[in-house]
């Protein structure tokens, strides 16, 4: 298999602060470290998802870090929402890495011991099976973050209380793990985004496009119509997700992951198309994608295609009277 080619790193490395999901020790600080376009930068960890995304959007740091998809719990809401609907904050790159929970506890606690099970909301969603057959009787608080619960479980010291986490937390922590691997599915990974205020990272051939698209008019036929305009074009779809929009009852927008680079002439054409006739068209970014699909190669043989049909037409008008 091809490397992923390198992209050009979104501004200045020198001096930059990258907010995210902190404390040390969750899912979110190993995807950023793993990160080669960051893992020189300043590290600033902040207590929410909204509070990296706000320090982000205002400046007071260049990059947030967030966590927005995950394989088995599906997108995270409140990430999906704020670039959706709150926010003017652009992604300008993308890191999916491999996630494997874990029930951590203070040493000397026994799985039978606990009745108490401390995590992030989606954390504990995704083992839903472990924590019904293993441990059914323990109840489930929420964290802000997966290391803020191990951090917690670790200053208590309460032998009958555990978190859901990372075993990179466990060693920062000083907890056990009384089981490893304990998700729903064993081969999941989430999927990160860094955003910031300014800013569209230059293409490089394996892209990805996010956009929002709100319906002008809800009418039998408009959505089919909207994705007719990515299918003529030969441009592939990896993600479509409808959310509210907060405005009405039964009121949705949908969030689009295209396969692509706005620089992309077919590319630019369709969203040209959709925003001119059928809706409204909020754009996310163009950024590289973090794994290569067969649909590439398709793609860009359908962007040479159309470039040489779009000098075909300028040949013929050149002769137009003036």
């Amino acid at each position: 298999m091809t490397d992923r080619p390198a992209a050009p790193s979104p501004g200045d490395a020198a001096g930059r602060r990258v907010a995210y999901l902190g404390p040390p020790g969750t899912f979110t600080e190993e995807a950023l470290r793993l990160e080669p376009a960051f893992c020189e930068d300043t590290h600033i960890p902040m207590s929410t998802i909204p509070d990296v995304l706000e320090a982000a959007a205002c400046g007071d740091v260049d990059f947030g870090f967030v966590a927005i998809e995950n394989s088995l719990g599906g997108s995270v809401s409140v990430t999906l929402d704020n670039l959706a609907l709150e926010s003017e904050l652009l992604i300008q790159r993308e890191t999916v890495i491999p996630v494997q929970l874990s029930l951590l506890a203070p040493p000397g606690t026994e799985l039978a011991d606990v009745r108490r099970v401390v995590s992030f909301p989606m954390a504990t969603a995704q083992c839903r099976t472990f924590l019904r057959t293993i441990i059914p009787h323990a109840n489930v608080e929420s964290a802000t973050s997966t290391a803020e619960a191990v951090r917690t479980v670790a200053t208590e010291a309460d032998p009958h209380s555990a978190a859901i986490g990372a075993s990179r937390a466990a060693e920062i922590y000083r907890l056990q793990a009384l089981a490893a691997d304990i998700g729903d599915d064993h081969e999941q990974h989430t999927r990160f985004v860094a955003v910031a205020a300014t800013g569209i990272t230059a293409p490089t051939g394996h892209d990805k496009t996010s956009i929002v698209i709100f319906q002008r008019e809800d009418v039998p036929g408009s959505l089919a119509g909207i994705l007719h305009e990515f299918a003529a074009r030969s441009i592939n779809l990896t993600k479509l997700e409808s959310r509210p929009t907060k405005e009405a009852l039964g009121d949705y927008c949908f969030v689009i992951d295209l396969e692509g680079h706005i620089a992309d002439d077919l590319l630019a054409d369709s969203l040209m198309n959709i925003q001119a006739k059928k809706a409204d068209v909020k754009f996310l970014g163009s950024y590289p994608a973090a794994t290569w699909r067969e649909g590439d190669a398709t793609r860009r043989e359908a962007d040479a295609a159309w470039q040489r049909a779009q000098k075909w037409l300028a040949d013929i008008r050149e002769h137009l009277p003036n």
